[in-house]
This record gives structure tokens, sequence and C-alpha cells, in this order.
């Protein structure tokens, strides 16, 4: 039943109005919809006569013809609606972050999505992985960090990176480590070619083991270059004598050699007392990463070793040489640009031993 038609008194203003709304291109239908109703209705026309020219309903026409009787053009306004409830709340978003702080189900090592709705109960997963998302919680990485408890700390990475910033004059500065057994693995390669026309290179997961060898490095900060020497093994007798060779390169020049805590490279006072010009810089402890030649370590594994395969225990051994003698044509020295070196606490970690 449609209600009784109200009369519509239309001023000069919102006529000017109502009809610059119907004459403008942008006007949405829907608002060209209520200016033609109401100026209809303003000419004495009937609700039904105004629906069927404008094509709604007679209760349509009803509508905005009391909204505007009685709230003027404040009425032809659509009003704020409260939309759906949400499902999900700050007390749901409270309920996952709990959750995450106990260990998770008994057999599983850390929580997933599916976990995390499972043990809510009420929680949709898709609901769960937004939530993550939104708060940059990653589940399946893993950060790990070393922190050293070195009480000389301050004192030792101060010496160390001071010999980077502004190294002794007329002194030679050395970065000595090895990296111990490199296997050499010999397997199938080539390139495979897929159904759909594209083709990869790869491994096989199968190979041979031709033995290992371990490659004391140093590296001249000043330069960027280095000098390799290969070792079956790596005791402290394979130490000194690649320190031996070490300080042939250099002649009646001063050395401060930068190394980390490894027990074969301590406790070698009688080398040194033979060696007056030479003189050791320790890396604090669980600090090896100060130490420069690991950087060209990381390099030599990722521009040498990695993809590759060696019939030879031999091959490897002059793969890698020939790689250094590559890498000291083209060798530059390593920036610092660390500021400074501290040893600082986490704040407001907190971690469970389990």
């Amino acid at each position: 039943m449609i209600p009784e038609a109200r009369e519509v008194h239309l001023s000069r203003k919102d006529r000017k109005v109502l009809e610059a709304c119907c004459r403008s291109p942008v006007t949405l239908q829907r608002d060209l919809k209520r200016a033609r109703i109401v100026l209809l209705a303003a000419d004495g026309r009937s609700t039904r006569s105004i629906a069927k020219e404008v094509g709604v309903q007679p209760r349509i026409v009803s509508l905005w013809r009391h909204r505007y009787a009685d709230q003027g053009l404040e009425g032809l306004q659509d009003k704020p609606r409260p939309g759906k409830q949400p499902i999900y709340t700050k007390a749901t978003d409270k309920r996952i972050l709990k959750l995450l702080d106990k260990p998770p189900p008994d057999g599983f090592a850390r929580w997933t999505g599916p976990l995390l709705a499972g043990a809510l109960g009420d929680v949709d997963v898709q609901y769960v992985w937004r939530f993550l998302r939104s708060h940059k919680i990653d589940l399946a990485a893993r950060k790990s960090w070393c922190e050293s408890n070195d009480p000389n700390f301050t004192a030792k990475a101060a010496d160390v990176v001071g010999l980077y910033v502004a190294p002794p004059a007329k002194a030679i500065v050395l970065c000595v480590d090895e990296k111990p057994s490199i296997q050499a693995l010999e397997r199938a390669q080539g390139y495979l070619k897929l159904p759909n026309g594209r083709a990869l290179t790869g491994q096989s997961h199968d190979y041979k083991r031709h033995g290992t060898t371990t490659l004391f490095a140093a590296l001249e900060v000043a330069t960027g270059k280095i000098i390799a020497a290969h070792s079956k093994r790596r005791r402290r007798v394979e130490f000194l004598d690649f320190m031996n060779s070490v300080t042939a390169a250099f002649p009646n020049r001063k050395l401060h050699v930068i190394l980390d805590n490894l027990n074969t490279h301590k406790k070698n006072e009688h080398w040194l007392k033979a060696h007056p010009n030479v003189q050791f810089h320790f890396t604090p402890t669980s600090a090896s990463w100060l130490n420069q030649v690991e950087v060209w370590f990381s390099i030599l594994q990722g521009q040498s070793l990695s993809g590759t395969s060696f019939t030879s225990l031999t091959q490897l051994q002059e793969h890698i040489d020939a790689y250094v003698n590559a890498y000291n044509d083209r060798a530059e020295p390593f920036v610092w640009t660390k500021k400074k070196v501290r040893q600082r606490r986490f704040k407001g970690r907190r971690i469970t031993q389990l």
C-alpha cells in the first residue's frame, strides 16, 4: 500500500540545485532520479505518474517525496548504514597472538595457519593467514643469531676495525683463515629440455666423491688480493706452514694478521718469536664475521664451487687456483662502511629454552 502523497514545495534555491543536477553529465543515476522525482512532485504530479515517467516503483517515489518534505535537500542523500557486523574482532586477533606465544602441538616444529585455526576452533584459516600477513608474521622464516659473550669484545673489535680503517704505515694487513673439507664431487651435468620447449641447466642428484681439500687463504686488505694454498688437513703444522709461505711473500715487511679464535691459531708464541715482524690479532669470540676473508670464501663458493663437477681432487685444486688467479687480476679491496661496532644486548627478546 502506497502512503498518502506528500505535497512538495520547492524554494528557488532548491529548484536551481535540482535542475542543475539533472543537466549535469556527471550526475549519478540514483541522484538524477531523486532530483526528477522531487521536481515532478513540486509540479503537482501524482505518485504513479511520476513512477511511470522516471521508471521506478511507486513506493520509491513516495519515499523521496516524504524525505524531501521532511528534511529538504539533505533528505535526498543516503543515510549511513551499519553494514554487516564483522565475524572476527580485535579479541580474535589477541587470541591468535596469545596462541603464537605457546609451543606448537606435540610433534610439530612450528605453528602453521591450519594448526592455529584448528587450535582456535572457531576461526577460519583464511582469516588467520590474512591476520598474519597484515602483521608481517612469517611462520616459516627462521632467523639465527650469534651473540658474543667475549668480555673483551669492544677492545678486540676496535683493534680489528682499526686495522681496516686506519692501517699502520709501512705495514701489511692480512686476513687469514681456512675453508676445510671442500669436496671434489663428480655429478652429471647438462641441459634438460622440458615438454613445453623450455631448457634448463642442472645436475643429477647422484654423485661420486673424489676426496676433500682444505684451502688456506690470506686476503691483503689494502689490495683485496688472495694468497691461497691447499692442504689435506687443518692442523697447527699446516697453518704454520702456510704462514711461512705468507711471510715469504712479504719479505722484510711488518705483517698484521687477523685471525679467528680457532685453537690452531693460538698458542703459537714460538713461531711468533721466530718471526718478530708478524703480529696476530684475534676477532672476538663468536664474531669471526669481522674477518674479511670470510667474505671472500662466500664469493668463492658462489662463483666457483657451487654447481660444478670434478673427476679428481687434483682437478678441484686446479679449478680453485685458476679462480684465485682470475680474481687477483681484478681484485679490489673491501670497504668497511659500518661506523660503530659495539656489544649490545637484544632488548625485549623472548627466548624459550626447550
